[in-house]
């Protein structure tokens, strides 16, 4: 008997994953695998959208103050440089910490755009949705909001957009009035709108001897948030050492009360007597710096009393993001 051929089958192409488009999760995936679309293809688009970036902002000019404003600042606004300068008909484009009907972004009847930074984002990666939301902002028609969407995954981020050598320097405002070019005149809903927004902001100031500490007032005490770049555990040892040897305060009636963390930083948090105003705090500040880099310089163990202030700290630590 004649032996069988044995028969091949043409090689089906396979196409990229940039190439197949996202179908609902139980549908069979588009790659003609027969698998659904969950267990196939969409596991991997999930997992991108979904892994979260420790540190979103690393890598872009005052990554502190990037923080600070998506987590601490209620009314504040940064004009950004954009790699390769601003598009024709775009006069400028602002971060802005929060904007009206929590649009992502706004681009405005002058061309101009507003991108919000406290809004929640889809993916695991805000940088990657902010860039997004800008790259949209830029091409819309003046005068319209823009949506929120989920990112593609292997879009730009914002270390992609923006000039890697342009300044970050938040102008921290009393209120909204930014949301408008001309407050004074608005209509009557946006005045009104307008004076909610004010009344719920906590009067915050950015101080000017140091990066990224932001005093704050509230009823009961003010505050002040700094948000440091450095390591958390050489962060956490340091500041140890100084609450040990009773150096850690900003001066009388100021006391260190512990830290939280958040987009991959820690930020000490101060209690300050009510009488005490981000000008008072200024000098206290820039001698705290001199005193933290001087314990960060210390690579000695910690001694029993250091461990315990360690403890204290640690305890006393929580994490917003």
């Amino acid at each position: 008997m004649a032996k069988k051929r044995p028969q091949t089958k043409a090689k089906r192409p396979q196409p990229n994953d940039a190439e197949i488009p996202v179908v609902g999760a139980r549908e069979p995936c588009p790659c003609g695998s027969g698998r659904r679309y969950k267990a196939c293809h969409g596991r991997a688009a999930a997992h991108a959208v979904t892994e979260l970036v420790q540190r979103p902002f690393e890598g872009l000019a005052g990554e502190g103050d990037w923080v600070a404003l998506r987590e601490l600042v209620p009314a504040a606004t940064v004009e950004l440089a954009l790699a390769g300068g601003l598009p024709e008909g775009v006069p400028s484009v602002t971060l802005a910490t929060v904007l009206p009907m929590a649009w992502p972004a706004l681009r405005r009847d002058d061309g101009s755009v507003l991108l919000g930074l406290q809004n929640d984002t889809p993916s695991g990666d805000i940088s990657r949705d902010l860039a997004d939301t800008l790259k949209r902002a830029l091409e819309a028609d003046p005068g319209t909001p823009v949506q929120a969407r989920r990112a593609p995954a292997d879009g730009p981020r914002m270390q992609d957009l923006l000039d890697a050598e342009g300044a970050f320097e938040p102008v921290v405002h009393s209120g909204f009035e930014f949301w408008v070019p001309d407050p004074e005149n608005a209509a009557p809903e946006v005045a009104a709108s307008l004076e909610r927004a004010n009344a719920a902001a906590i009067p915050t100031v950015k101080l000017t001897g140091v990066d990224a500490a932001y005093w704050c007032e509230t009823p009961d005490k003010n505050h002040l948030r700094w948000v440091m770049p450095h390591p958390e555990e050489e962060l956490l040892d340091a500041l140890a050492r100084l609450h040990a040897a009773g150096r850690s305060s900003l001066g009388e009636g100021t006391r260190l009360v512990g830290s939280f963390r958040a987009h991959g930083l820690t930020v000490p948090v101060w209690d300050l007597p009510s009488a005490v105003t981000a000008d008072d705090v200024e000098k206290p500040a820039a001698e705290f710096a001199e005193r933290l880099a001087a314990a960060l310089a210390s690579d000695a163990p910690l001694t029993p009393d250091e461990r315990r202030a360690r403890g204290g700290l640690t305890n006393r630590q929580v994490t917003l993001s």
